[in-house]
């Protein structure tokens, strides 16, 4: 035994030795021996399952896993076995254990070949012995690699290298491999229509994975046509939206019950807390890796200072370049699994905000505006997805530094403390600068919500504003808030180039700072340290400059969460009991309901509401202890003048309302129809289902009951056409009718009806009265009529009259007495007591007249047959972002900061390498012994680079500060501008979410994102550009790469844009319909409620969001296929510096002018190429996607534009008589619709009051949107004054005339502001006017003119508001006053009054007036009466109610209000 180890190990101990382990344990034991058991394995599992079945195919990547990596192996086996040979051969003695173990190496690797090749492969090496040993023999290897001497290790590395990698790949295929068996028994209990989604990423092989391989069908399908969303990558089941809520649901659900400060944060941790931490142990590799390439290059270069002619130089260069192509692996995982991560947490918090919004009530969403958690939706929840990358960057970057300052201490040992303290000193001032950033932020957020609900409540009433004149009032108010949104942003802006000149410069510093020290010292510079250094410098650019960002990124997100945590932690006071056949639903404040009694549908004890939320001190009760029970299946009548909490108590039924005191009892399921009607986009059908199914029959009845089939068959397209958001295209009747057949339809067990009867005359009431509500649909179920219809009154079963929040009376209507409410009283010339004993005779023959003579709807834009025809379907552009986009874009930054900003980049890049220039040229100096200069003069020349760089960089950052910001305020000024002299049927065709997106997302986007990553390409561009010309200069031969590089980086750029433009713009396209979505779903969200129809509403939310989750998913994919084929391109591009560098150090090279320092320059400039060249194509890319927004910013600056001038001026005191004339007008809406106005004449005489009655829809409405010139006419001309109003400025005409629109408008701010916005009366004249509008003791019961009116407008009633108009036209004193339906809702002896007030007030004024009450026009002095747009009757309305044959009689008889 001894002699034979003698033999093995001659001169050599058997285990240990002065060194440690020896050489020969080392070589016999983990290396030779664990390649003999290896063998031993394969040939044993190769000869026991020969005649295995094969029941795996393997697909070409595992093949090349098997093949290709043993066949490296195998070579480099041979070659070191080779090499072990020539020693021998050159008479050096070799030991026996060397050639066992070089010899056993290359065995393995040979067998493993052949097996793999003509055995059963897959058999043999997916065994789970085999695998695990496979581990065995890695943690051998790596021991083996540790205890080897340096001269040894390079071989050897590549070697354990490659036994990880082929270790690691036949364990994840036998995982693979066991998951499929297991796959095989489940697929035959699958259904055929399984969803492709599902398993899209496991079906994926692992190499696949790797390389991203899934996007190329789609990249394919990008350079050959314009994507779609079908083409889109299939969506992973983990990050389906309705998955992802319920992670982070559960776990906030967990915070509100564990803990009474709950916090989103906390929730967040919970639900994606783990995967997030085995994220940062990838991390953790990902940066270490990332210093083995400085290290590599400190080697080579010594070894090229050396001059040896060994092999170790080429195999150093081979392993800089391997390194480099694991870092990118590394690097776009990271990237990878990092934003799969980020998109199912932002998919999470959307989910969870849109959520909030169907649960919380009215009441207690009233602390919050709707620009506000429209912002949580837009801009908050974008900030706290970005908390994922801040979070790992706060430990990595100080990681990455701690590392790269290690390193630089081996090179220049204490010298580096001199960079360190620089950076420690910029510390402080670092964290003063992210103080002010945060607080900036925090100002600029706050004025953001602001400018976003200012803009908001512009485009949702623009054709009110449009009428008033008003719009560039408004827009004026929302410039003020854009203003100082603007300064908060010119102090971050301006702050961030502060944080980015003093992290920019540190490298410069640290370098002048590290090498002057060292040299003063007395160590003399070499190329090793000094590039090496370079190097260590270039990895810390990277960390140094983004760390601020993070710091900023980590304050936004906190803010971000602290708002986001506020909105969810608000208590939704609403709790729904389990629903059976006779359940109940009920919300307790104070006391438990006492009243559930079996045949009571709803019963209020001592009940006590508020519309304030819980979070208020001051409760303003609007309900004052109502205390009321209401029968099953009863019609109840509410009635009650203007402000006495008539529609308050339905909400109050509803939930909405905080209940301060007492119990609200209701019983089974509900069916709501607002005072304003919601109305969804979509087709009318949809409209009415509401998510139910189709029951022809049912649906014929529901639309005859509602009065709607008539219209419907006249319209194009039916039942299918398309309804534009908020029902724009219907008129005021339509809409109510479309929301009763919707709770009709619904056939709830209770029905609450919000003054339906208001919005349609008389014969369209008298319809829906007796065939919907009295009718065989609804006669069984509880009715709940809020209304002022005396005919509905007389009709209910009880009565329950409400007076200041106070349940006055409850009864029947016979037992109603005159002085509980005066509508019973005779107001005009039909007396209601007469018509009440005819009233049962006269039903069926009205009934049938009316029937007949209904005419179909075709008032303000008649339906369409489709989509296309009302809402266009979001254009979106086609090919690359036009350069036109990039100059406009310049232009907005001004074209003098565009060339000073492009000037002082190129200055600092080329001060930047002349400072490493001129370190080269200091280093070859002291190699050769022959300075030509002091030390003190080289480091003088390298200040003066320092300082000058510092300079260009101050210039860079400040001047790209200011052109950003130039051109944000120019974008949004003009896109505003754009917008708001755009004609009103833009915005019937445009959804309001559409355009709000290009002031919220887009905007965002201008304002923050593009001129940060702007920045960051021009910093990539002119560093390229710098690295490009030193190498050309340095390595010669690397010109006859550069054009062939350049190609291929041609190619692959250009393959990747064609799909990443469509990919950006189908993002921002599947965007809009959520912004869309939910802010029509938090218009709606009570009448949401009221059906229980959350869930519906919340699968359609995340459909859309699933649509914008795939897109993103896509995009992502994309980007990281791009980036590693880039990385890879570039290792090789070291590769190739490196090996010519080693070649030209053997003089074997026909031109070489490098010199040692010039060698390192280039080997220092070849590693950050990696980095460099996918940072430049991303943030090109990046550019590319974010000019989108550009884009579609000046897309809405196109939109077509209202004829503001006018050759005719208009005197201030002009109309002076206000004569109206029409004359053969004809309007349409659309070149394809029929007209809304047919060749209409008619005069009305300055100082007339006219009324104009109609059908709904008949054109009454049209009639002033000609004489506005909201729609241009088609023929004729419209004189006012004899004056053509066509030739007139279009806002002097509008301002000139007073407008009460029949949607009552008030909007956010003083209640003096609403009534005199340009101040031009004194208070007493205000008061006069609500006085004479009956309005003033409600105004100063609310606390006078200096209350402010919150968004919801709670303060006051439908009917309230209303008078508030009126009297707001009163103010202004003109000639000819507009009331559209004014009188609609409010009580009969209110309406009564104000028409008094009208004829005693407008004495000498031109009213016009569109009415559905006969009682408001009887006392004018001439009506017109219209029909399917035509004038069909006019006259003195006494005279025509005299002629039982005119039009009007007819309308006078069925009328009852």
């Amino acid at each position: 035994m001894e002699d034979f180890m003698n033999l093995v190990c001659p001169n050599s101990p058997s285990i240990w030795d002065v060194n440690g382990v020896s050489k020969c344990f080392r070589n016999t034991v983990l290396g030779f021996g664990a390649n003999a058991v290896t063998v031993c394995m394969i040939v044993g599992l190769g000869i026991t399952q020969r005649t295995g079945r094969r029941s795996w195919r393997m697909n070409f990547m595992e093949k090349l896993f098997w093949l290709f990596l043993p066949a490296i192996g195998a070579c480099i086996s041979f070659l070191d076995s080779a090499l072990l040979l020539k020693k021998a051969l050159q008479g050096i003695f070799v030991a026996h254990h060397e050639w066992f173990f070089r010899c056993s190496q290359f065995a393995s690797w040979t067998l493993i070949i052949l097996f793999s090749k003509y055995f059963n492969g897959c058999q043999i090496f997916c065994n789970r012995i085999l695998c695990f040993w496979w581990i065995i023999k890695l943690l051998l290897g790596i021991l083996h690699l540790l205890t080897a001497y340096p001269p040894f290790k390079v071989l050897l590395c590549v070697t354990v290298t490659l036994d990880t990698i082929f270790g690691v790949s036949i364990n994840i295929i036998r995982i693979k491999r066991a998951s499929y068996k297991r796959s095989t028994l489940e697929d035959s209990l699958l259904s055929a229509d399984t969803d492709v989604e599902e398993g899209s990423l496991n079906d994926s092989g692992y190499f696949d994975l790797l390389t991203f391989r899934s996007i190329t069908s789609v990249m394919n399908h990008g350079v050959t046509k314009q994507l779609d969303f079908e083409d889109l990558l299939h969506l992973p089941s983990d990050m389906n939206p309705c998955s992802c809520h319920d992670t982070l649901f559960g776990c906030w659900q967990s915070q509100q019950s564990s803990s009474p400060d709950p916090s989103l944060f906390r929730a967040i941790c919970c639900a994606y807390g783990w995967p997030y931490i085995r994220l940062g142990l990838l991390k953790v590799l990902n940066d270490c890796v990332g210093f083995a390439g400085p290290l590599l290059l400190n080697k080579l270069i010594r070894f090229l200072q050396q001059g040896s002619k060994n092999i170790d130089g080429y195999v150093l260069a081979i392993c800089l370049g391997l390194v480099s192509i694991l870092k990118s692996v590394l690097d776009t995982q990271y990237t990878f699994h990092l934003s799969r991560l980020k998109l199912k947490l932002r998919s999470s918090i959307i989910t969870i905000i849109y959520q909030k919004c169907l649960s919380i009530n009215l009441a207690e969403r009233s602390k919050f505006t709707e620009g506000e958690i429209q912002t949580f939706m837009a801009v908050d929840s974008d900030r706290t997805v970005n908390l994922c990358n801040s979070f790992h960057d706060m430990w990595s970057l100080p990681l990455q530094i701690g590392v790269a300052l290690f390193l630089l201490y081996t090179q220049v040992k204490f010298a580096f403390v001199s960079g360190v303290a620089i950076t420690i000193a910029l510390i402080p001032v670092n964290k003063w600068i992210s103080t002010l950033i945060a607080s900036a932020t925090m100002k600029m957020m706050q004025q953001k919500d602001e400018r976003i609900r200012r803009t908001g409540e512009l485009l949702k009433y623009i054709r009110t504003l449009k009428m008033y004149g008003w719009e560039l009032l408004f827009s004026s108010w929302l410039m003020e808030t854009r203003s100082l949104e603007v300064m908060h942003l010119t102090t971050r802006k301006y702050l961030d180039a502060w944080c980015v000149f003093f992290w920019a410069t540190t490298p410069t510093l640290f370098s002048l700072f590290t090498f002057g020290l060292f040299t003063l010292m007395g160590h003399q510079l070499d190329a090793a340290t000094v590039f090496t250094c370079l190097a260590l410098f270039n990895n810390l650019i990277s960390p140094l400059n983004s760390f601020p960002w993070v710091i900023n990124g980590l304050i936004d997100a906190i803010i971000s969460i602290k708002r986001l945590t506020r909105f969810l932690s608000c208590s939704e006071h609403k709790s729904k009991l389990e629903k059976t056949a006779g359940s109940a639903s009920s919300y307790i404040s104070n006391d438990q309901s006492e009243f559930t009694h079996e045949d009571k549908a709803v019963v209020f004890h001592d009940s006590c509401c508020s519309w304030s939320s819980s979070e208020e001190e001051q409760l303003n009760l609007v309900l004052n202890h109502v205390t009321l029970a209401i029968p099953k299946g009863s019609f109840v009548a509410v009635i009650g003048e203007v402000g006495s909490g008539k529609s308050s108590l339905l909400s109050s039924i509803l939930g909405e309302m905080q209940l301060v005191h007492g119990s609200v009892y209701s019983c089974g399921s509900i069916a709501y129809v607002p005072q304003v009607p919601w109305i969804l986009s979509g087709t009318i059908r949809d409209n009415i289902l509401f998510g139910k199914h189709y029951d022809p029959r049912r649906y014929s009845d529901t639309l005859e009951a509602s009065a709607l089939n008539l219209d419907i068959s006249l319209m194009v397209g039916g039942d299918m056409a398309y309804i534009g958001e908020k029902g724009i295209n219907l008129s005021g009747g339509q809409r109510a009718r479309i929301a009763l057949a919707r709770a009709i339809y619904n056939g709830s067990d209770m029905f609450i009806l919000d003054d339906v009867l208001s919005a349609v005359d008389a014969q369209v009431a008298q319809c829906i009265l007796y065939k919907a509500i009295l009718g065989p649909l609804m006669n069984q179920q509880t009715r709940v009529l809020c209304t002022h219809n005396v005919q509905a009154i007389s009709s209910a079963d009880r009565i329950v009259v409400m007076d200041k929040g106070h349940v006055k009376w409850v009864g029947s209507s016979a037992d109603l007495p005159v002085s509980s409410y005066s509508a019973f009283s005779p107001l005009n010339e039909f007396d209601t007591c007469l018509q009440n004993e005819r009233q049962e005779s006269n039903v069926e023959d009205t009934l049938m007249e009316s029937q007949q003579t209904l005419i179909p709807e075709k008032e303000t834009v008649p339906a369409s047959d489709g989509t296309q025809e009302i809402i266009e379907v979001e254009a979106r552009k086609e090919g690359r972002v036009e350069l036109s986009i990039y100059k406009k874009y310049a232009t907005f930054s001004g074209w003098l900061i565009s060339v000073l900003i492009c000037l002082s980049a190129v200055l600092m890049q080329a001060s930047r390498n002349g400072n490493d220039l001129w370190l080269s040229n200091w280093v070859d100096a002291t190699g050769r012994g022959q300075k030509e200069y002091s030390t003190s003069f080289y480091l003088i020349i390298l200040c003066i680079f320092c300082i000058v760089n510092s300079i260009l960089t101050l210039v860079r950052a400040f001047s790209f500060a200011f052109g950003g910001l130039r051109a944000a305020v120019k974008v949004h000024d003009t896109l505003l501008k754009r917008i708001i002299n755009a004609p009103v049927q833009f915005f019937d065709q445009t959804p309001g979410g559409r355009i709000l997106n290009r002031f919220s997302s887009d905007l965002y986007t201008i304002d923050d994102s593009l001129p940060f990553i702007l920045n960051i390409l021009l910093a990539n561009f002119v560093g390229l550009l710098g690295i490009a010309i030193v190498l050309s200069y340095v390595q010669v031969f690397f010109l006859l790469l550069l054009f062939p590089f350049c190609y291929i980086y041609n190619q692959l750029q250009c393959f990747y844009r064609s799909t990443s433009r469509e990919l950006r713009r189908l993002d921002s396209v599947s965007r809009s319909p959520i912004y869309t979505s939910f802010s029509e779903t938090l218009d709606g969200s009570s009448t949401i409620r009221a059906f229980n129809s959350e869930d519906l509403f919340f699968g359609r939310f995340t459909g859309q969001v699933k649509l914008y989750q795939q897109t993103s998913y896509t995009e992502l994919t994309a980007s990281l296929w791009l980036s590693l084929r880039l990385q890879l391109l570039a290792a090789f591009i070291i590769s190739f510096i490196a090996i010519m560098a080693v070649i030209g150090s053997r003089g074997s090279l026909p031109i070489n002018f490098s010199t040692p320092g010039l060698v390192g320059l280039a080997l220092s400039y070849a590693a950050p190429v990696v980095s460099l060249l996918g940072s430049f194509l991303t943030s090109f890319t990046e550019t590319e996607k974010e000019m989108v927004s550009v884009e579609r910013a000046l897309e809405y600056m196109d939109v077509p534009q209202e004829e503001m001038d006018g050759f005719q001026p208009l005197h201030p005191s002009w109309p002076y008589q206000g004569q109206v004339e029409f004359h053969n007008v004809t309007l349409r809406y659309k070149p394809s619709l029929p007209a809304a106005l047919r060749d209409v004449s008619f005069t009305i005489e300055g100082g007339m009051q006219v009324g104009i009655i109609g059908r709904t829809g008949a054109g009454k409405s049209s009639v002033l949107n000609a004489l506005f010139r909201l729609t241009p006419i088609c023929t004729g001309c419209i004189l006012v004054d004899a004056i053509n109003i066509v030739n007139a400025p279009i806002r002097d005409l509008r301002a000139h005339f007073s407008v009460v629109p029949q949607t009552p408008f008030l909007f956010e701010g003083s209640l003096r502001d609403n009534l005199d916005p340009f101040r031009l009366c004194d208070d007493i004249n205000i008061w006069k006017a609500l006085e004479r509008c009956h309005v003033k003791e409600e105004v100063e019961a609310a606390g006078g003119l200096d209350i402010h009116l919150k968004e919801s407008r709670m303060s006051f009633s439908v009917g309230q508001r209303q008078l508030l108009c009126l009297a707001r036209a009163l103010l202004k004193s003109s000639k000819v006053l507009c009331l559209d339906e004014c009188t609609a809702n409010v009580d009969t002896q209110t309406a009564s009054i104000l028409q008094k007030t009208i004829s005693s007030e407008c004495r000498g004024m031109t009213v016009i007036t569109i009415a559905h009450r006969i009682s408001t026009v009887l006392n004018m002095d001439n009506v017109l009466v219209l029909d399917h747009g035509m004038l069909v009757e006019q006259g003195n309305p006494q005279a025509l109610l005299e002629n039982e044959f005119s039009r009007f009689s007819s309308f006078a008889k069925a009328s009852t209000m």
